[in-house]
């Protein structure tokens, strides 16, 4: 255990200095809790409660599955900066499932995505775009309700895309009756998208059809 208070350490290893000029990826995890308790306890500096803090909960991830009960039991912390440290840990918790992009290698992992529009009484029509290694950039939705997706342009469809950068792109769209089985309009359309898709370099990987808890893949049934 070290006597010094952060004040007495050179500028250069003081935690929030050395976030400002080295940035915070290069900070190792006792530095990053300590900026988040600001200060220590009596006879303890912040970096000596941070280091005594991860060593207990067994760091970063064992810190963040703690309650804030837990955390207020530990010598030096109090219930305000266990409720800091909570907050700060579920954000980036948060950030991380958020950043995550799905893989999208099959149709069951495109309708997981686009269930909820089971739900909806009016038909919505959308795209799923793609990167280069499958992974999903976005869900756009190109029409709700009115026209039928099979009035919709080459146009509307592919702008979100090309806006995307995407490689590829999987079409949806939901029968509020109920019935995924694609119409021959349906299969019509597709087809004519797929050969705009062509032009712009913008592969069609599939057409999910969704029903109420069911779906059709237009790839797997080879309409496509």
């Amino acid at each position: 255990m070290s006597f010094y208070t952060i004040k007495e350490l050179p500028e250069s290893d003081r935690p929030r200095e050395k976030l400002l000029k080295l940035g915070a990826e290069n900070l190792t995890d006792t530095e990053l809790i300590a900026i988040l308790l600001r200060t220590g306890t009596k006879g303890k500096n912040v970096l000596d409660l941070s280091r005594e803090l991860l060593k207990h909960f067994n760091g970063i991830s064992g810190l963040s599955e703690a309650s804030i009960a837990e955390l207020s039991r530990f010598k030096g912390l109090g219930k305000a900066k266990a409720i800091t440290l909570k907050a700060a840990l579920e954000t980036g918790k948060r950030a991380g499932v958020v950043s995550k992009k799905p893989k999208i290698s099959s149709p069951e992992q495109a309708y997981k995505l686009l269930k909820n529009f089971s739900f909806s009484k009016v038909e919505i029509f959308g795209i799923i775009t793609l990167n280069t290694k499958g992974e999903m950039i976005n869900i756009h939705q190109i029409t709700k309700g009115g026209l039928n997706f099979t009035h919709i342009t080459p146009k509307e469809v592919f702008y979100p895309a090309v806006k995307d950068l995407s490689n590829a792109i999987i079409l949806f769209h939901n029968h509020p009756s109920g019935s995924p089985e694609p119409s021959n309009e349906d299969i019509k359309i597709t087809h004519q998208l797929i050969k705009a898709g062509n032009l712009l370099e913008i592969e069609i990987v599939d057409h999910i059809i969704i029903g109420k808890n069911l779906f059709t893949s237009m790839k797997r049934e080879q309409l496509i």
